[in-house]
Protein backbone atom coordinates (compact mmCIF):
# COMPACT_ATOMS: atom_id res chain seq x y z
CA UNK A 1 0.00 0.00 0.00
CA UNK A 2 1.45 3.36 -0.99
CA UNK A 3 1.65 6.30 1.38
CA UNK A 4 -1.03 8.12 -0.63
CA UNK A 5 -3.43 5.16 -0.33
CA UNK A 6 -3.19 4.98 3.45
CA UNK A 7 -5.81 6.71 5.59
CA UNK A 8 -3.22 7.65 8.21
CA UNK A 9 -0.45 9.40 6.31
CA UNK A 10 1.47 10.85 9.23
CA UNK A 11 2.96 7.51 10.38
CA UNK A 12 6.31 6.39 8.99
CA UNK A 13 5.98 3.16 7.01
CA UNK A 14 7.24 0.02 8.75
CA UNK A 15 9.47 -0.79 5.80
CA UNK A 16 11.11 2.64 5.94
CA UNK A 17 12.08 2.69 9.63
CA UNK A 18 10.58 0.07 11.93
CA UNK A 19 11.85 1.65 15.15
CA UNK A 20 10.52 5.08 14.24
CA UNK A 21 7.21 3.54 13.13
CA UNK A 22 6.87 1.83 16.51
CA UNK A 23 7.57 4.97 18.53
CA UNK A 24 5.24 7.10 16.40
CA UNK A 25 2.38 4.67 16.89
CA UNK A 26 2.92 4.56 20.65
CA UNK A 27 2.75 8.35 20.91
CA UNK A 28 0.16 9.18 18.23
CA UNK A 29 -2.33 6.66 19.59
CA UNK A 30 -1.75 8.09 23.07
CA UNK A 31 -0.73 4.74 24.54
CA UNK A 32 2.28 6.18 26.37
CA UNK A 33 4.55 9.20 26.56
CA UNK A 34 8.02 9.98 27.85
CA UNK A 35 8.31 11.08 31.48
CA UNK A 36 10.72 13.91 32.42
CA UNK A 37 13.10 11.28 33.86
CA UNK A 38 15.27 9.45 31.36
CA UNK A 39 14.14 5.94 30.47
CA UNK A 40 10.76 6.17 32.20
CA UNK A 41 7.38 6.22 30.48
CA UNK A 42 3.92 7.38 31.44
CA UNK A 43 1.25 4.88 30.43
CA UNK A 44 -1.66 6.94 29.16
CA UNK A 45 -5.30 5.83 29.50
CA UNK A 46 -5.50 4.16 26.08
CA UNK A 47 -2.43 2.04 26.79
CA UNK A 48 -3.36 1.40 30.40
CA UNK A 49 -6.81 0.17 29.40
CA UNK A 50 -5.10 -2.51 27.29
CA UNK A 51 -3.05 -3.46 30.37
CA UNK A 52 -6.23 -3.59 32.48
CA UNK A 53 -7.77 -6.07 30.03
CA UNK A 54 -4.57 -8.15 30.02
CA UNK A 55 -4.50 -8.04 33.81
CA UNK A 56 -8.16 -9.02 34.14
CA UNK A 57 -7.91 -11.93 31.72
CA UNK A 58 -4.60 -13.17 33.10
CA UNK A 59 -5.64 -12.78 36.74
CA UNK A 60 -8.68 -14.94 36.12
CA UNK A 61 -6.56 -17.71 34.64
CA UNK A 62 -4.03 -17.55 37.47
CA UNK A 63 -6.76 -17.79 40.12
CA UNK A 64 -8.45 -20.67 38.30
CA UNK A 65 -5.26 -22.70 38.88
CA UNK A 66 -5.50 -22.19 42.65
CA UNK A 67 -3.21 -19.18 43.09
CA UNK A 68 -4.07 -16.16 45.23
CA UNK A 69 -2.87 -12.56 45.10
CA UNK A 70 -0.80 -10.76 47.74
CA UNK A 71 1.48 -7.73 47.84
CA UNK A 72 5.09 -7.51 49.04
CA UNK A 73 7.24 -4.44 49.77
CA UNK A 74 8.78 -2.30 47.06
CA UNK A 75 11.98 -1.88 49.12
CA UNK A 76 14.36 -4.76 49.81
CA UNK A 77 17.18 -4.56 52.40
CA UNK A 78 20.63 -4.88 50.87
CA UNK A 79 21.46 -7.65 53.34
CA UNK A 80 18.66 -9.76 51.84
CA UNK A 81 20.17 -9.50 48.38
CA UNK A 82 23.66 -10.14 49.73
CA UNK A 83 22.48 -13.42 51.19
CA UNK A 84 22.14 -14.63 47.64
CA UNK A 85 25.18 -13.21 45.86
CA UNK A 86 24.45 -14.94 42.56
CA UNK A 87 21.07 -13.24 42.51
CA UNK A 88 22.57 -9.85 43.40
CA UNK A 89 25.27 -10.17 40.74
CA UNK A 90 22.62 -11.08 38.20
CA UNK A 91 20.83 -7.79 38.79
CA UNK A 92 23.58 -5.58 40.24
CA UNK A 93 24.01 -3.30 37.20
CA UNK A 94 20.26 -2.63 37.10
CA UNK A 95 19.44 -2.15 40.79
CA UNK A 96 18.32 1.28 42.02
CA UNK A 97 19.22 2.04 45.64
CA UNK A 98 17.57 4.20 48.31
CA UNK A 99 20.22 5.68 50.61
CA UNK A 100 18.33 8.41 52.48
CA UNK A 101 14.99 8.73 54.22
CA UNK A 102 14.22 12.43 54.27
CA UNK A 103 17.46 14.09 55.39
CA UNK A 104 18.81 11.09 57.26
CA UNK A 105 21.13 8.50 55.75
CA UNK A 106 19.75 4.99 56.12
CA UNK A 107 21.68 2.50 58.22
CA UNK A 108 21.21 -0.03 55.42
CA UNK A 109 20.63 0.66 51.75
CA UNK A 110 17.29 -0.43 50.33
CA UNK A 111 17.05 -1.84 46.82
CA UNK A 112 14.05 -0.75 44.77
CA UNK A 113 12.48 -4.05 43.74
CA UNK A 114 14.21 -5.50 40.62
CA UNK A 115 12.33 -8.75 41.36
CA UNK A 116 11.00 -10.21 44.58
CA UNK A 117 12.64 -13.57 45.29
CA UNK A 118 14.64 -12.18 48.22
CA UNK A 119 11.85 -10.41 50.09
CA UNK A 120 9.32 -13.16 49.43
CA UNK A 121 11.81 -15.83 50.47
CA UNK A 122 12.30 -14.11 53.83
CA UNK A 123 8.54 -14.10 54.42
CA UNK A 124 8.06 -17.71 53.35
CA UNK A 125 10.67 -18.69 55.94
CA UNK A 126 8.30 -17.27 58.59
CA UNK A 127 5.10 -18.70 57.18
CA UNK A 128 6.10 -22.26 56.24
CA UNK A 129 6.63 -24.72 59.10
CA UNK A 130 5.07 -28.00 57.99
CA UNK A 131 4.18 -29.95 54.87
CA UNK A 132 0.61 -29.01 55.78
CA UNK A 133 1.47 -25.39 54.87
CA UNK A 134 2.36 -26.43 51.32
CA UNK A 135 1.96 -25.66 48.54
CA UNK A 136 2.10 -21.87 48.79
CA UNK A 137 0.72 -20.43 45.55
CA UNK A 138 1.01 -16.64 45.59
CA UNK A 139 0.99 -14.07 42.80
CA UNK A 140 1.42 -10.31 42.97
CA UNK A 141 0.72 -7.49 40.54
CA UNK A 142 3.44 -4.89 41.02
CA UNK A 143 5.85 -2.39 39.55
CA UNK A 144 9.52 -3.20 38.98
CA UNK A 145 12.55 -0.94 38.65
CA UNK A 146 15.65 -1.92 36.65
CA UNK A 147 18.09 0.77 35.62
CA UNK A 148 18.29 -0.12 31.94
CA UNK A 149 20.90 1.55 29.72
CA UNK A 150 18.82 1.40 26.54
CA UNK A 151 15.08 1.88 26.82
CA UNK A 152 12.06 1.75 24.55
CA UNK A 153 8.41 2.24 25.62
CA UNK A 154 6.79 -0.98 26.82
CA UNK A 155 9.68 -3.16 25.65
CA UNK A 156 12.36 -2.07 28.11
CA UNK A 157 11.91 0.80 30.55
CA UNK A 158 13.40 1.69 33.91
CA UNK A 159 10.03 1.11 35.58
CA UNK A 160 7.44 -1.32 34.30
CA UNK A 161 4.38 -3.24 35.47
CA UNK A 162 4.11 -7.00 35.73
CA UNK A 163 2.74 -9.95 37.63
CA UNK A 164 5.13 -12.28 39.40
CA UNK A 165 4.15 -15.63 40.84
CA UNK A 166 6.17 -17.21 43.65
CA UNK A 167 5.34 -20.71 44.81
CA UNK A 168 6.72 -23.19 47.33
CA UNK A 169 6.28 -26.97 47.11
CA UNK A 170 6.87 -30.15 49.01
CA UNK A 171 8.74 -32.00 46.24
CA UNK A 172 10.93 -31.34 43.24
CA UNK A 173 8.35 -33.00 40.97
CA UNK A 174 5.61 -30.65 42.17
CA UNK A 175 7.78 -27.59 41.50
CA UNK A 176 8.57 -28.81 37.99
CA UNK A 177 4.90 -29.50 37.32
CA UNK A 178 4.06 -25.95 38.47
CA UNK A 179 6.79 -24.44 36.28
CA UNK A 180 5.49 -26.10 33.13
CA UNK A 181 1.84 -25.53 34.04
CA UNK A 182 2.44 -21.77 34.10
CA UNK A 183 4.51 -21.89 30.91
CA UNK A 184 1.56 -23.42 29.05
CA UNK A 185 -0.88 -21.06 30.79
CA UNK A 186 1.15 -18.18 29.34
CA UNK A 187 1.24 -19.78 25.92
CA UNK A 188 -2.53 -20.27 25.85
CA UNK A 189 -3.15 -16.74 27.13
CA UNK A 190 -0.91 -15.01 24.60
CA UNK A 191 -2.23 -17.03 21.69
CA UNK A 192 -5.92 -16.91 22.69
CA UNK A 193 -6.21 -13.35 24.02
CA UNK A 194 -3.43 -11.46 22.23
CA UNK A 195 -3.55 -13.47 18.98
CA UNK A 196 0.24 -13.87 18.99
CA UNK A 197 1.68 -17.33 18.22
CA UNK A 198 4.59 -18.34 20.45
CA UNK A 199 7.20 -21.06 20.71
CA UNK A 200 7.65 -22.51 24.17
CA UNK A 201 10.91 -24.00 25.36
CA UNK A 202 13.81 -24.09 27.77
CA UNK A 203 16.50 -21.43 27.98
CA UNK A 204 20.18 -22.32 27.70
CA UNK A 205 22.24 -22.19 30.91
CA UNK A 206 23.70 -18.85 29.85
CA UNK A 207 20.24 -17.34 29.37
CA UNK A 208 18.87 -18.82 32.61
CA UNK A 209 17.45 -16.57 35.34
CA UNK A 210 19.99 -15.88 38.11
CA UNK A 211 19.53 -18.53 40.79
CA UNK A 212 17.20 -20.78 38.77
CA UNK A 213 17.68 -24.48 38.12
CA UNK A 214 15.86 -24.14 34.80
CA UNK A 215 14.22 -21.26 32.97
CA UNK A 216 11.43 -21.75 30.45
CA UNK A 217 10.04 -19.09 28.15
CA UNK A 218 7.60 -18.31 25.37
CA UNK A 219 9.07 -16.46 22.39
CA UNK A 220 7.27 -14.65 19.58
CA UNK A 221 8.48 -13.30 16.27
CA UNK A 222 7.81 -9.60 15.70
CA UNK A 223 7.00 -8.31 12.22
CA UNK A 224 10.53 -6.93 11.73
CA UNK A 225 11.99 -10.43 12.12
CA UNK A 226 13.27 -10.01 15.68
CA UNK A 227 12.23 -12.24 18.55
CA UNK A 228 10.63 -11.04 21.76
CA UNK A 229 10.55 -12.95 25.04
CA UNK A 230 6.91 -12.79 26.11
CA UNK A 231 7.01 -14.51 29.48
CA UNK A 232 9.20 -16.72 31.66
CA UNK A 233 8.68 -19.51 34.18
CA UNK A 234 11.56 -20.51 36.45
CA UNK A 235 12.16 -23.67 38.44
CA UNK A 236 14.21 -22.30 41.34
CA UNK A 237 14.89 -25.70 42.90
CA UNK A 238 16.07 -25.26 46.51
CA UNK A 239 18.48 -22.42 45.78
CA UNK A 240 16.54 -19.64 47.49
CA UNK A 241 15.07 -21.89 50.18
CA UNK A 242 18.57 -22.75 51.38
CA UNK A 243 19.65 -19.11 51.27
CA UNK A 244 16.62 -17.93 53.24
CA UNK A 245 16.23 -21.09 55.33
CA UNK A 246 12.72 -21.95 54.13
CA UNK A 247 12.28 -25.33 55.75
CA UNK A 248 9.35 -27.54 56.68
CA UNK A 249 8.74 -30.68 58.68
CA UNK A 250 7.94 -33.44 56.21
CA UNK A 251 5.56 -36.36 56.62
CA UNK A 252 8.27 -38.38 58.41
CA UNK A 253 8.97 -35.43 60.75
CA UNK A 254 12.28 -34.59 59.08
CA UNK A 255 13.36 -31.05 58.22
CA UNK A 256 13.41 -30.38 54.46
CA UNK A 257 13.93 -27.33 52.25
CA UNK A 258 11.01 -26.32 50.05
CA UNK A 259 11.15 -26.39 46.26
CA UNK A 260 10.28 -23.08 44.62
CA UNK A 261 9.20 -21.49 41.34
CA UNK A 262 8.76 -17.95 40.06
CA UNK A 263 7.19 -16.68 36.86
CA UNK A 264 5.99 -13.47 35.23
CA UNK A 265 4.77 -11.43 32.27
CA UNK A 266 4.89 -7.65 31.97
CA UNK A 267 3.70 -4.59 30.07
CA UNK A 268 6.11 -5.79 27.37
CA UNK A 269 3.05 -7.64 26.07
CA UNK A 270 1.62 -4.31 24.92
CA UNK A 271 4.73 -3.63 22.84
CA UNK A 272 4.33 -7.10 21.35
CA UNK A 273 0.78 -6.27 20.26
CA UNK A 274 2.03 -3.22 18.39
CA UNK A 275 4.96 -4.96 16.69
CA UNK A 276 3.09 -8.15 15.79
CA UNK A 277 -0.18 -6.78 14.45
CA UNK A 278 0.42 -3.11 13.56
CA UNK A 279 0.57 -1.95 9.96
CA UNK A 280 1.34 1.25 8.06
CA UNK A 281 -1.99 2.75 9.13
CA UNK A 282 -1.43 2.18 12.84
CA UNK A 283 -2.54 -0.37 15.41
CA UNK A 284 -4.54 -3.49 14.76
CA UNK A 285 -5.76 -4.65 18.15
CA UNK A 286 -7.27 -8.04 18.95
CA UNK A 287 -10.87 -7.57 20.11
CA UNK A 288 -10.18 -9.40 23.38
CA UNK A 289 -7.96 -6.59 24.71
CA UNK A 290 -8.93 -3.58 22.58
CA UNK A 291 -10.01 -0.57 24.70
CA UNK A 292 -12.74 0.09 22.12
CA UNK A 293 -13.98 -2.94 20.20
CA UNK A 294 -16.44 -1.07 17.98
CA UNK A 295 -16.74 2.55 16.90
CA UNK A 296 -20.02 3.80 15.45
CA UNK A 297 -19.57 6.62 12.95
CA UNK A 298 -22.66 8.46 11.66
CA UNK A 299 -22.18 9.87 8.16
CA UNK A 300 -22.75 13.61 8.47
CA UNK A 301 -24.63 14.40 5.26
CA UNK A 302 -27.59 16.70 4.96
CA UNK A 303 -29.85 16.85 7.98
CA UNK A 304 -27.84 14.07 9.69
CA UNK A 305 -28.47 15.16 13.29
CA UNK A 306 -32.21 14.56 12.89
CA UNK A 307 -32.23 11.32 10.90
CA UNK A 308 -28.79 9.66 11.11
CA UNK A 309 -27.52 10.49 14.60
CA UNK A 310 -30.52 8.98 16.47
CA UNK A 311 -30.10 5.73 14.51
CA UNK A 312 -26.37 5.66 15.26
CA UNK A 313 -27.09 6.28 18.96
CA UNK A 314 -29.59 3.43 18.95
CA UNK A 315 -26.96 1.11 17.42
CA UNK A 316 -24.42 2.19 20.05
CA UNK A 317 -26.93 1.51 22.85
CA UNK A 318 -27.86 -1.90 21.46
CA UNK A 319 -24.23 -3.00 21.16
CA UNK A 320 -23.30 -1.66 24.59
CA UNK A 321 -26.19 -3.51 26.21
CA UNK A 322 -25.00 -6.65 24.43
CA UNK A 323 -21.72 -6.37 26.33
CA UNK A 324 -19.41 -4.84 23.73
CA UNK A 325 -16.97 -2.00 24.37
CA UNK A 326 -18.39 0.53 21.91
CA UNK A 327 -17.92 4.25 21.21
CA UNK A 328 -20.21 6.60 19.27
CA UNK A 329 -18.18 9.28 17.48
CA UNK A 330 -20.67 12.10 17.00
CA UNK A 331 -18.10 14.91 16.97
CA UNK A 332 -19.21 17.70 14.65
CA UNK A 333 -15.79 19.27 14.09
CA UNK A 334 -14.39 16.27 12.20
CA UNK A 335 -15.41 14.71 8.91
CA UNK A 336 -16.30 11.02 8.64
CA UNK A 337 -13.08 10.44 6.68
CA UNK A 338 -10.98 11.97 9.46
CA UNK A 339 -12.77 9.79 12.01
CA UNK A 340 -12.12 6.70 9.92
CA UNK A 341 -8.40 7.56 9.91
CA UNK A 342 -8.31 8.27 13.64
CA UNK A 343 -9.98 5.05 14.75
CA UNK A 344 -8.08 3.03 12.19
CA UNK A 345 -4.83 4.36 13.63
CA UNK A 346 -6.01 3.46 17.14
CA UNK A 347 -6.61 -0.11 16.02
CA UNK A 348 -10.32 -0.38 16.80
CA UNK A 349 -11.21 -3.83 15.42
CA UNK A 350 -14.59 -2.97 13.91
CA UNK A 351 -16.18 0.20 12.55
CA UNK A 352 -19.94 0.57 12.09
CA UNK A 353 -20.95 3.23 9.56
CA UNK A 354 -24.47 4.45 9.16
CA UNK A 355 -25.67 7.13 6.70
CA UNK A 356 -28.91 8.39 5.14
CA UNK A 357 -29.01 5.61 2.54
CA UNK A 358 -28.40 2.98 5.21
CA UNK A 359 -31.29 4.36 7.27
CA UNK A 360 -33.64 3.96 4.31
CA UNK A 361 -32.53 0.36 3.77
CA UNK A 362 -32.47 -0.59 7.49
CA UNK A 363 -28.83 -1.58 7.40
CA UNK A 364 -25.37 -0.61 8.62
CA UNK A 365 -21.91 -0.99 7.14
CA UNK A 366 -19.31 -3.06 9.05
CA UNK A 367 -15.65 -2.36 8.26
CA UNK A 368 -13.01 -4.74 9.61
CA UNK A 369 -9.72 -3.17 10.67
CA UNK A 370 -7.67 -6.31 10.09
CA UNK A 371 -8.39 -6.76 6.37
CA UNK A 372 -10.24 -3.51 5.53
CA UNK A 373 -13.29 -5.49 4.36
CA UNK A 374 -16.78 -3.94 4.20
CA UNK A 375 -20.06 -5.78 4.83
CA UNK A 376 -23.64 -4.53 4.62
CA UNK A 377 -25.68 -5.94 7.50
CA UNK A 378 -29.40 -5.65 8.24
CA UNK A 379 -30.01 -3.80 11.51
CA UNK A 380 -32.11 -6.70 12.79
CA UNK A 381 -29.06 -9.00 12.55
CA UNK A 382 -26.45 -6.46 13.61
CA UNK A 383 -25.60 -7.67 17.12
CA UNK A 384 -25.24 -11.28 16.02
CA UNK A 385 -23.09 -10.33 13.04
CA UNK A 386 -20.90 -8.04 15.14
CA UNK A 387 -20.19 -10.85 17.60
CA UNK A 388 -19.29 -13.22 14.76
CA UNK A 389 -17.11 -10.60 13.06
CA UNK A 390 -15.11 -9.84 16.21
CA UNK A 391 -14.43 -13.56 16.62
CA UNK A 392 -13.32 -13.72 12.99
CA UNK A 393 -10.97 -10.75 13.51
CA UNK A 394 -9.41 -12.34 16.59
CA UNK A 395 -8.76 -15.56 14.65
CA UNK A 396 -7.59 -13.72 11.55
CA UNK A 397 -4.93 -11.74 13.41
CA UNK A 398 -3.55 -14.94 14.92
CA UNK A 399 -3.54 -16.71 11.56
CA UNK A 400 -1.73 -13.82 9.87
CA UNK A 401 0.93 -13.75 12.59
CA UNK A 402 1.32 -17.52 12.47
CA UNK A 403 1.74 -17.45 8.71
CA UNK A 404 4.41 -14.76 9.06
CA UNK A 405 6.29 -16.86 11.60
CA UNK A 406 6.13 -19.95 9.40
CA UNK A 407 7.45 -18.00 6.42
CA UNK A 408 10.27 -16.61 8.54
CA UNK A 409 11.43 -19.75 10.35
CA UNK A 410 14.29 -21.41 8.50
CA UNK A 411 16.49 -24.45 8.98
CA UNK A 412 20.21 -24.03 8.37
CA UNK A 413 22.86 -26.74 8.35
CA UNK A 414 26.15 -24.81 8.50
CA UNK A 415 27.60 -21.61 9.89
CA UNK A 416 28.04 -19.67 6.61
CA UNK A 417 24.36 -20.27 5.83
CA UNK A 418 23.46 -19.24 9.38
CA UNK A 419 25.31 -15.91 9.09
CA UNK A 420 23.90 -15.15 5.66
CA UNK A 421 20.34 -15.98 6.78
CA UNK A 422 20.41 -13.95 9.99
CA UNK A 423 21.82 -10.95 8.13
CA UNK A 424 19.61 -10.94 5.07
CA UNK A 425 16.38 -12.57 6.23
CA UNK A 426 16.32 -12.56 10.04
CA UNK A 427 13.44 -14.43 11.67
CA UNK A 428 13.85 -17.67 13.61
CA UNK A 429 16.64 -20.02 12.63
CA UNK A 430 16.46 -23.67 13.67
CA UNK A 431 19.84 -25.30 13.99
CA UNK A 432 21.61 -27.99 15.99
CA UNK A 433 23.80 -26.96 18.91
CA UNK A 434 26.46 -29.03 20.65
CA UNK A 435 25.63 -27.57 24.07
CA UNK A 436 28.99 -25.83 24.44
CA UNK A 437 28.77 -22.23 25.69
CA UNK A 438 31.80 -21.36 23.56
CA UNK A 439 29.75 -21.94 20.42
CA UNK A 440 26.81 -20.02 21.89
CA UNK A 441 29.12 -17.09 22.69
CA UNK A 442 30.74 -17.13 19.26
CA UNK A 443 27.39 -17.04 17.49
CA UNK A 444 26.21 -14.15 19.66
CA UNK A 445 29.42 -12.17 19.20
CA UNK A 446 29.60 -12.62 15.44
CA UNK A 447 25.91 -12.45 14.50
CA UNK A 448 24.09 -10.85 17.49
CA UNK A 449 21.79 -13.89 17.47
CA UNK A 450 21.07 -15.81 20.66
CA UNK A 451 19.41 -19.07 21.56
CA UNK A 452 15.83 -18.05 22.22
CA UNK A 453 14.52 -21.45 23.31
CA UNK A 454 15.29 -25.13 23.10
CA UNK A 455 11.89 -26.68 22.25
CA UNK A 456 10.40 -29.04 24.81
CA UNK A 457 8.88 -31.35 22.24
CA UNK A 458 11.12 -33.23 19.86
CA UNK A 459 11.32 -31.65 16.41
CA UNK A 460 12.98 -32.87 13.25
CA UNK A 461 15.86 -30.51 12.54
CA UNK A 462 18.14 -30.01 9.56
CA UNK A 463 20.45 -32.77 8.43
CA UNK A 464 23.15 -33.76 9.23
CA UNK A 465 22.77 -33.52 12.99
CA UNK A 466 25.86 -31.39 13.59
CA UNK A 467 26.42 -28.24 15.64
CA UNK A 468 25.89 -25.29 13.33
CA UNK A 469 29.00 -23.63 14.74
CA UNK A 470 31.69 -26.25 15.46
CA UNK A 471 30.42 -29.23 13.41
CA UNK A 472 30.57 -31.56 16.41
CA UNK A 473 27.60 -33.77 17.16
CA UNK A 474 24.47 -31.69 17.71
CA UNK A 475 23.03 -32.31 21.16
CA UNK A 476 19.98 -30.05 21.02
CA UNK A 477 17.86 -28.35 18.38
CA UNK A 478 17.61 -24.65 19.19
CA UNK A 479 15.73 -21.62 17.92
CA UNK A 480 18.12 -18.73 17.29
CA UNK A 481 17.22 -15.11 16.53
CA UNK A 482 18.19 -11.53 17.06
CA UNK A 483 15.98 -10.25 19.83
CA UNK A 484 14.73 -7.24 21.72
Amino acid sequence: MSKEERFVKQITAKSEDFSRWYLEIIRRTEMADYAPMKGIMVIRPYGYTIWEHIQRLMDRRIKETGHVNAYFPLFIPESFLKKEMEHLEGFAPEVAWVTHGGQEELEERLAVRPTSEAIIGSMYAKWIQSYRDLPVLINQWANIVRWEKVTRPFLRTTEFLWQEGHTAHETSAEAQEETLKILYLYKDFVESELAIPVIEGRKSARERFAGATETYAIEALMSDGKALQMGTSHNLGQHFSKVFDIRFEDREQNQQYVWQTSWGVSTRLIGALVMTHGDDSGLRLPPQVAPVQIVVVPISLGNWKENVLPAAAAIEKELREAGFRVRLDAREEFTPGWKFSEWEMRGVPLRVEVGPKDIKENRAVLVRRDIKKKDFVALAALTTRVKETLQEIQASLFDQALQFRRENTRDVADYPEFKETIESKRGFIRAWWCGDEACEDKIKEETMATIRVIPLKEEAGPSPRECVCCRKKGRELAYFARAY
